[in-house]
């Protein structure tokens, strides 16, 4: 490992400094803080964002690039899921017959 150069150092006590000024700065005031209408009505979809953010280029990308195939068991995983989703509710569910969709073709078709 290469040698601690002052500019390093430098860097990570402003990036320290940055972060503890940032996070603290909610409690310098004396009264109590809200955020406008709307940007609480903002983070009502941040959950569901940064889940479709992260699920869906997994289930439509291999190796950097678009699938070019039909022939992938996350689609019909991903279908099946959405479909028990859409029809009866419940993140269980939608999880158990998900996999129960993309396991059989992962290990028994090798897709």
């Amino acid at each position: 490992m290469s040698e601690l150069d002052p500019w390093r150092l430098l860097a990570f006590v402003a990036l320290a400094a940055v972060t503890v000024v940032t996070r603290g700065f909610f409690f310098l005031s004396d009264r109590p803080w809200r955020l406008p209408h709307w940007a609480e009505r903002g983070l009502q979809y941040a959950p569901i964002a940064a889940l479709a953010a992260v699920v869906v280029p997994e289930i439509v990308m291999r190796d950097g690039g678009l699938i070019a195939t039909w022939q992938d068991a996350r689609l019909f995983g991903a279908v099946a899921g959405a479909a028990w989703f859409f029809a009866r509710g419940g993140v269980l569910g939608t999880i158990v017959t998900g996999m129960a969709v993309y396991l059989p073709l992962r290990l028994g078709l090798g897709w």
